[in-house]
């Protein structure tokens, strides 16, 4: 464990390394700004394209230099997602707390990597795979099963679970132990504090809302229901209440991505 801790500071330690961590916190910002003006176009009714963070990075792409943005995030996401297994991999791990904080370190780190991988496909011209597809597939499989149906309920139950423990992360400013305002006055902290709190709250509600429907698709033996964002979305627009629904969620995560921004600037990374 000691030549773990001492590789971990090292690495974390060097000023490049904090440096790349950082534009890979800059780019997700950045990404989840995308997104949420994609899940504006959907809510003015515009429905083309994919709104969630694969179609974030595809807008990206066909837009004049974004190829090069692209594999600029997708370095800044890979050492983003190396870091998050640097912090699961070293540090205490006695409490309930500091568990779940490692177990929250190895999901961030599959999420970035996951990004880091899209925006290299797309960066080289390669179409990025749709997470919608390939959840419909694995549930479609799944209900296929005799034992698939209460499986899939306990996958969306936990999925649910996942987004409450994101908004209650955010909502009572545990982020904030991960941050250093130091240097800054009192009210920019305030400022990255509640974009925090609203961000985290959203980005918790459209995981609740995945869950969601991947019990609807199990419960009513329906794999295409089973959908992510860019589809919950659509659905979400096409009802009389969608269009406020829908700025309100775009708003939620253009907050989280602004966040994310700052926080590129106020984490602690070494």
């Amino acid at each position: 464990m000691a030549n773990t801790n001492q590789v971990h500071h090292e690495v974390s330690g060097n000023a490049l390394f904090q440096f790349a961590v950082r534009v890979g916190l800059v780019a997700y910002g950045v990404v989840h700004l995308l997104v949420g003006w994609l899940c504006v176009q959907v809510a003015l009714g515009d429905a083309g394209g994919r709104a969630d963070k694969t179609g974030a990075l595809q807008h990206l792409a066909e837009n004049a230099g974004g190829k090069s943005v692209l594999w600029l995030i997708a370095i800044g996401l890979g050492f983003t997602a190396l870091w998050q297994l640097l912090e699961a991999g070293t540090g205490p791990r006695n409490t309930s707390r500091q568990k779940v904080s490692r177990a929250t370190n190895v999901g961030e780190a599959i999420l970035f990597a996951y990004l880091a991988f899209s925006a290299v496909k797309l960066a080289n011209g390669k179409p990025a795979s749709s997470t919608d597809q390939a959840q419909q597939g694995l549930v479609g499989s799944m209900l296929d099963k005799e034992w698939g149906k209460p499986v899939v309920i306990v996958i969306g139950l936990a999925i649910i679970a996942v987004g409450a423990f994101v908004a209650h992360h955010g909502w009572t400013k545990r982020f904030r132990e991960e941050q250093d305002f130091s240097t800054v006055s009192r009210s920019t902290e305030r400022l990255v504090i509640r974009l925090g709190q609203i961000g985290y709250a959203a980005v918790g509600a459209v995981y609740a809302g995945a869950g969601a429907l991947v019990i609807a698709a199990a419960v009513q033996s329906q794999p295409h229901k089973a959908t992510g964002l860019d589809v919950a979305l659509k659905t979400l627009a096409a009802q009389s209440y969608g269009t406020p629904l829908l700025l309100i969620v775009a708003l939620g995560l253009a907050a989280f991505g602004a966040f994310a921004l700052l926080d590129a600037r106020f984490h602690k990374v070494d």
